[in-house]
């Protein structure tokens, strides 16, 4: 299955009592196939995932498998600080249906460009599944830099980097190792559409979680090369964008899927929505109904 277009990096909704919440689960699975997103994520980072057991992570991954497997990708978060176990986590994924496994760079532990190599080398040729590369920085504490992209790139099981560093010149280096084999998807929401306009081939998005239809729109116009649409069509979702960074990933988007009734709160260390916010996330949350009809048309 390609590796392109919109794919939501899904939220995983929690119970008031802190335990999985199933039919939050299948309802956020539903919003994204009937809004004709192109993937998802299971157990990325906006999937709290290092608060998740063995047992949940498989359970929300074979039940997502069942719901959406065949129809679309579906991506398992699967890197750690550690190659080994992160080659045990990604052959997890693919006993349970997984068609991908993304694999962010390893966090905390800072490894050199040679470690990051040899890393996601072993990752795809141990793990069992096509690898898509994830670097944000500013989460992980390590880099993968283009040069090390490319040598990657040119492994038969490394299809794909998610890339959350939005600067010209990154965006201008990993463009030039696009190929039929190799997919080139934006991590960051709000620099989306530039990116996509430039030739990258889709979007790993946070926001389409709670707007699936109108994050497929904004995809397929900047995709499309119609740059006064998608530019006007990313204004109107610049508060969605700006919102969904006001406290950390996934706070923000879920206090809007709990507007919606999926789900209720994070697992700690994370906490909900500062108050100060609750007034600017009802607005919005009242605006996505408008939207996401809009975006149907």
């Amino acid at each position: 299955m390609s590796i392109s277009g919109l794919i939501t990096a899904l939220a995983t909704p929690f119970r008031a009592d802190g335990a999985l919440d199933p039919e939050g689960w299948q309802r956020l699975l539903a919003m994204q196939l009937q809004a004709g997103v192109h993937g998802v994520v299971v157990a990325g980072s906006t999937g709290e995932a290092s608060t998740l057991s063995d047992e949940e992570y498989e359970t929300l991954l074979r039940s997502a498998v069942a719901a959406v497997g065949g129809r679309m990708p579906v991506l398992a978060g699967t890197g750690v600080s550690g190659t080994a176990k992160t080659i045990d986590i990604t052959r997890r994924a693919a006993r349970a249906g997984a068609t991908h496994a993304l694999v962010v760079t390893p966090p905390y532990v800072r490894p050199t460009q040679e470690g990051l190599r040899q890393h996601y080398l072993a990752v795809a040729e141990q793990g069992g599944l096509p690898v898509v590369l994830y670097n944000v920085p500013g989460r992980t504490g390590c880099d993968l830099l283009p040069e090390t992209v490319a040598e990657l790139a040119a492994h038969p099981n490394v299809v794909a980097i998610k890339e959350a560093v939005s600067d010209v010149s990154r965006l201008k280096a990993l463009l030039e190792l696009r190929s039929d084999s190799f997919t080139l998807l934006s991590g960051d929401d709000a620099t989306a559409a530039r990116s996509m306009l430039a030739g990258a081939d889709g979007l790993i998005s946070v926001g389409s979680n709670a707007l699936p239809g109108a994050y497929r729109v904004l995809c397929d116009l900047a995709r499309a090369g119609d740059a006064a649409a998608a530019e006007a069509w990313d204004a109107r979702l610049q508060p969605y964008h700006d919102f969904c960074g006001v406290e950390s990933n996934p706070i923000p988007v879920k206090a809007l899927l709990q507007r919606a009734g999926i789900g209720h709160g994070l697992r700690l260390p994370l906490l909900p929505l500062s108050a100060a916010y609750h007034a600017a996330a009802d607005h919005l949350a009242a605006d996505i109904g408008a939207l996401e009809e809009l975006s149907s048309h």
